[in-house]
């Protein structure tokens, strides 16, 4: 059957279920703009104010659902805000299928009105980067980016169509191949599939671990970002109680582990508990599932787990031993190994171990203060807020308070840029979040530095009456450097002070919010009780002491016990 390219285009997206699509439109674009005109009862799309927060909202819309993200941007300047959020969602190993459009095949290499070498830019930060030249090659170069971005160790794929592709003109061979349905059809998803799956574990590989788990007496798990994009948390909850060992959780790997669990030691690294980076140093089983021992966890390579025998299980064999070298390793998806060593797993005992690590655990309730802290901030939501809301953090000091002080049950409850650090991330995040899960309440915790760099995105959320919820942790500092230089750097504050607007309750005022200001907490629980409850999108900023300081720390390079703040 012949139908237009653009047509085409629209179709391959009904066929990978998409619904909605988060972007912002410009010249180039225009004519698949102009198809998806005629699919709005099919397709939804979110208009936002920036394409870096289109590529955000993508990203936590498949962080929070399990599915592919969609984002669409125009040439030049349109395509290389993108990178950003492409760059976010590669390193976190977040599915989002990245579509521009490129000037016309006449125009390349002649420095054309916003031409850019999109898929040049592109290529280190994504799984594929396609170029596509010919309309003919559509179905089978959109069916392959779903495919890629979808299977084995998910990530990011850019599709940049040139303009005269998508012209009226361009009639193709189409015919609609339902994703789950295909079997024979060059190009498709299924077919990809079978050549990007994910690799069998070796039987083999999960009887030595088992052994080492029989001889071990003091075993730590690490439960990291690869068991919460696999969707492995049951298996792995089946597997920490069976083993009854303490669980350590990066950043990434909130929500892969009831963080109320009473096996639970917290975060791990940097600012890891004292709880879960003394049992690493004390531990002689290290079995870590979807982790790749970032330098934000194993600061110091050589010195780390090093009285244990090191166990990794991942999906890429790209990450074994690429930071910590390993006594053994599982290539496989954390959930089908998981389900593999379940199989013959018995229960055991460790108590001895746990009566040496779990008392160390720092309580849970927030001290009382004069002055609003950020654990009463933390403390309040935990209280207030309904159980499974999705929270979604940007980066700095009130990311790790986050991450320390309230408990992620399931995947993708916590939305956070580990691997990348971007500050900017979180409003989109939350609108993504929100957009894919309506039932559910999205809030959004963010620092005042970085909320500046995305708070235009508050137009969004007035726009489409999504009622997240932002909390600015206001220092007026950038929080986390200040706290470097406080420690590291002899109190030189070289510009990190943020002694200037705006007002952000002014701000949410003036997009058609609710804005709140809060100094206690008894203000805290009136204003997020009245957030909740307004029916729209809502700022509370809350007013926090300058010195204010993420404990405990372990500078970079250390050894994993070596706390620089207890």
């Amino acid at each position: 059957m012949k139908i237009p390219a653009t047509k085409a285009i629209m179709e391959c997206l009904l066929e990978q279920d998409v619904d909605t699509i988060f972007g912002y439109p410009g010249g180039t674009i225009l004519n698949v703009y102009d198809e998806l005109y005629s699919y709005q009862d099919k397709i939804r799309h979110v208009l936002t104010a920036h394409e870096q927060g289109a590529a955000h909202a993508a990203d936590g819309y498949a962080r929070s659902t399990g599915k592919v993200g969609v984002c669409f941007a125009t040439s030049g300047p349109g395509a290389t805000n993108l990178t950003t959020g492409i760059a976010t969602a590669y390193l976190d190993s977040s599915p989002v299928v990245f579509i521009t459009c490129n000037v016309s095949e006449s125009l390349l290499g002649r420095d054309a009105f916003q031409e850019v070498d999109s898929t040049g830019i592109a290529m280190p930060i994504t799984k594929a980067a396609f170029l596509v030249r010919d309309a003919q090659d559509i179905p089978a170069v959109m069916r392959q980016a779903f495919a890629v971005a979808a299977n084995g160790r998910p990530g990011p794929v850019l599709i940049d169509f040139l303009k005269n592709v998508t012209a009226p003109d361009q009639m193709i061979d189409y015919e609609f191949v339902h994703w789950r349905d295909n079997r024979d059809c060059a190009g498709v998803r299924e077919l990809s599939a079978s050549r990007l799956k994910n690799p069998e574990p070796n039987r083999q590989d999960a009887d030595t671990l088992l052994d080492m788990i029989a001889a071990s007496e003091r075993p730590l798990l690490i439960c990291g970002g690869g068991v919460v994009r696999s969707r492995a948390h049951k298996a792995f909850r089946e597997f920490a109680e069976k083993v009854d060992a303490p669980v350590a959780i990066t950043v990434m790997g909130g929500g892969g582990f009831p963080g109320s669990h009473p096996l639970t030691t917290g975060m791990i690294g940097m600012h890891g508990s004292k709880a879960s980076n003394v049992a690493c140093d004390a531990c002689d089983l290290l079995i870590a599932v979807g982790c790749r021992f970032s330098d934000r966890v194993a600061l110091n390579p050589a010195s780390f787990a090093k009285q244990a025998k090191i166990v990794q299980i991942d999906i890429d064999r790209a990450e074994i031993d690429k930071n910590v070298l390993t006594d053994h390793h599982i290539i496989g998806s954390a959930r089908r190994v998981l389900e593999m060593l379940n199989e013959k797993l018995p229960q055991y005992r460790h108590t001895a171990w746990k009566d040496q690590i779990l008392p160390l655990r720092a309580p849970s309730f927030a001290e009382e203060s004069e002055h609003l802290t950020p654990q009463q901030i933390l403390d309040v939501i935990r209280l207030k807020a309904p159980g499974n809301a999705i929270v979604a953090t940007d980066v700095g000091q009130h990311q790790m308070w986050a991450i320390k002080y309230l408990h992620f049950d399931y995947p993708g409850q916590l939305l956070t840029s580990g691997g990348f650090g971007t500050m900017g991330f979180g409003l989109g995040a939350a609108i993504g979040a929100q957009m894919g899960n309506p039932d559910k309440r999205v809030l959004h915790i963010t620092g005042d530095g970085c909320f500046r760099m995305n708070c235009h995105e508050l137009a969004t959320v007035q726009y489409y009456n999504l009622p997240v919820i932002t909390v600015v942790f206001n220092n007026g500092t950038l929080g986390m450097v200040r706290q470097w230089q406080s420690l590291l750097y002899r109190e030189r504050y070289s510009e990190t002070t943020l002694d200037r607007g705006p007002d952000f309750v002014k701000l949410a005022e003036a997009y058609g919010l609710k804005g709140f200001r809060v100094s206690t907490r008894q203000e805290m629980e009136t204003a997020l009780e009245q957030a909740m409850n307004c029916g729209s999108g809502a700022v509370i900023d809350c007013t926090l002491d300058i010195n204010e300081m993420v404990r405990p720390m372990v500078s970079a390079g250390s050894g994993i016990t070596d706390f620089l703040l207890s």
